[in-house]
């Protein structure tokens, strides 16, 4: 897969913004990221959206590159739930023992591909509601497979954009459904089908946890930050 370039050139320096954000800084904000990054995409490797769904589930609490290892050679044979069903449970667990919580996982993949079958003619569902009945589907998994896969403006809040939408004020919250609703309400609609994409590898490579490198960031100066790096 291609890298994309996460930045251009570091904002000004100029005094940072204090209070609520309002449309226009987040119009610039998105603006800014767009700049930088024109076309964001997953960074999960997949197939199709059946495969997506798998590298989606797969991917809870363990990193894009560390899935795409373990489903590389996996999509190479397995890419339908027919397929999946057929590999069973025990050769899956085996295929993906390098991702955390292989046993559980490998469980709820099967147990999804089974009622895809059994419900949806092996079609992965294009509708929240039916995703979310999957067996190891949630809402964040959901919005992914509905904004990658369908082309839905749907924003999936993991812990990158949870952390970059309190830090910066954009959209705070203390849950991640707060901070969902939160974003929905300030994301200008030209920016809403990729605005979680951007935010995402912002949150990956620049706004990171422990130490975020603030005198890169394109959108430092909106952000409502006080800066620990410099």
């Amino acid at each position: 897969m291609a890298k994309v370039r996460l930045s251009s050139k570091p904002s000004k320096k100029l005094p940072k913004k204090r209070g609520p954000f309002l449309a226009a800084d987040a119009e610039e904000l998105f603006a800014r990221l767009k700049a930088a990054n024109p076309n964001p995409r997953t960074e999960l490797e997949f197939k199709n959206p059946y495969t997506l769904l798998v590298a989606v589930v797969l991917s809870a609490q363990a990193t894009d590159k560390g899935v795409n290892k373990a489903t590389a050679p996996l999509f190479a044979k397995v890419d339908s739930p027919q397929k999946m069903v057929a590999l069973g449970e025990t050769r899956l667990r085996e295929a993906i023992k390098t991702i955390g919580l292989f046993n559980t996982k490998a469980k709820n993949v099967i147990a999804l591909s089974e009622a895809l079958i059994r419900d949806h003619g092996g079609k992965v569902p294009e509708d929240r509601e039916a995703l979310e009945k999957l067996p190891g589907v949630g809402r964040k998994t959901a919005n992914v497979v509905l904004n990658v896969a369908f082309g839905h403006a749907t924003i999936a809040v993991d812990t990158h954009i949870f952390r970059v939408a309190n830090r910066t004020g954009l959209a705070p919250g203390t849950t991640p459904l707060e901070v969902e609703r939160g974003l929905e309400k300030i994301i200008p609609e030209a920016y809403k089908r990729d605005s979680h994409h951007w935010l995402i590898l912002h949150g990956r490579y620049v706004c990171v946890a422990r130490k975020p490198n603030c005198p890169a960031c394109v959108i430092a100066d909106l952000c409502r930050y006080e800066a620990k790096t410099v």
